[in-house]
């Protein structure tokens, strides 16, 4: 709706520098606790979660717009990653390493880093934090974290959740902030790692930065161009579903969402029918309510980023299948003027690796069809011609294919018969 639903204090440098300095000293005494008491500060975290996940869940569709589903959803793998690292804590850590010399044993063990610096997004304004910070703070770390501006209640009330728990002061910190606060983050010399979701930009500077300092670690999730490939051996049933879920579930908005369908020309007609239909009638409304597929996308920056790039789309000489990048007026919600709402936009081009539309991410509902001829081996090279190797999927009945892109994909993700917003 664009009605604003809380202030929160912008941090600066300044701020980043006293959370940094409180980190620092509370990490002997951290470090020096066992695995079990460590992980007794995340167990009270959990059932938190678990006790306020239809709370929790609709604060995060009313910042970042997803449908309430996928907003109670993203508190559920919260909660899943907590759990997952508490209980880890009472698992086997490192490795006996067979040696050479019999009066000798060798063996790995692993060790806490230091501080570690949290920048993570809003599209998953609750998961992703909890997937940086439950393991960081079980091994023995301390945590300064940045969540992002456009999600703050989310980092608000995660922060009030630690409070809660009793976590030693210093342990774990946040900073709400703009980039100048990721970046002191970032460029500081007491922090030994620096995790970070976001953008490709973003992270390789990060990484730039970050990775010609010794000593110094930095593991960026950043986006994609991500595919899927439609086989002549394909399910169409399967297909078109993991095409509509890739593309449109939170409108878009995930560093793995699709943006590009390489399909096969024997199935191509049947599949660009049934998906554009589906793509016609998405429901696009509001995401508090059951029925609604698709909310807003988070701002104006993103609706012309959109816009920017269909007009490049067809520039570069697209035939439009679909286009809802302006709503009609009755399917945007009673008192949602002022939100950003955007639909489908899809279309189909041929293959050619000098497209900046078939390249570029996008994020958020712009989809390319592509036909592609001969084996899976062509596929799976459009498939590959990207700047990115985020996530991908195949849809194919014949295992020597998906075999194929499993082990020729270049990607960090990649599902068989699936949609690859796992």
């Amino acid at each position: 709706t664009g009605e604003t639903l809380g202030t929160f204090p912008r941090g600066t440098p300044g701020d980043v520098d006293a959370a940094l300095a409180a980190a620092e000293d509370a990490y002997d005494e951290w470090r020096s606790l066992s695995y079990i008491d460590r992980a007794e500060y995340l167990w009270d975290i959990y059932h938190e979660l678990r006790e306020r996940t239809d709370e929790l869940g609709e604060i995060v569709t009313k910042e970042c717009g997803k449908e309430i589903s996928e907003g109670r959803a993203d508190v559920v793998e919260a909660y899943h990653m907590v759990e997952w690292a508490a209980a880890n804590a009472r698992h086997p850590h490192g490795d006996v390493v067979p040696s050479e010399i019999a009066a000798k044993d060798a063996y790995m063990r692993r060790k806490p880093r230091g501080v570690v610096g949290c920048i993570t997004p809003w599209n998953f304004p609750v998961a992703i934090p909890f997937w940086h910070m439950a393991v960081a703070l079980v091994e023995g770390n301390t945590v300064v974290w940045k969540p992002a501006e456009q999600t703050p209640w989310c980092g608000q009330i995660i922060a009030e959740m630690f409070e809660d728990a009793g976590i030693p002061d210093g342990v774990f910190n946040m900073v709400q902030g703009f980039g100048d606060a990721g970046n002191a983050i970032v460029e500081d010399d007491r922090v030994a790692t620096v995790l970070f979701t976001g953008s490709a930009e973003v992270g390789h500077q990060i990484s730039s930065k970050v990775g010609g300092e010794p000593g110094k670690l930095a593991a960026c999730e950043m986006g994609g161009k991500n595919g899927i490939v439609v086989t002549e051996e394909a399910d169409l049933d399967v297909a078109v579903h993991s095409a509509v879920m890739s593309s449109f579930k939170t409108t878009g908005q995930r560093c793995v969402s699709s943006e590009r369908l390489i399909v096969h020309e024997d199935v191509y007609d049947e599949f660009k029918e049934r998906f554009v239909e589906l793509a016609e009638e998405v429901a696009v409304g509001d995401p508090l309510e059951e029925d609604t597929f698709m909310g807003p996308v988070v701002d104006a920056s993103q609706v012309e980023k959109f816009s920017r790039y269909n007009e490049l789309a067809r520039t570069e000489g697209a035939e439009v299948l679909v286009d809802r990048e302006e709503l009609e007026p009755d399917e945007i919600p009673e008192g949602g003027e002022d939100g950003h709402w955007v639909g489908p936009f899809v279309y189909e081009i041929d293959y050619d690796p000098d497209l900046r539309c078939i390249h570029e991410e996008v994020f958020g509902p712009h989809v390319a069809l592509m036909s592609y001829s001969g084996d899976i081996e062509r596929a799976v090279e459009i498939h590959n011609d990207t700047p990115y190797g985020l996530a991908g999927a195949i849809i194919s009945e014949d295992y020597r294919q998906i075999n194929y892109y499993r082990d020729h994909a270049e990607v960090g993700l990649a599902y068989g018969n699936l949609p690859c917003i796992g």
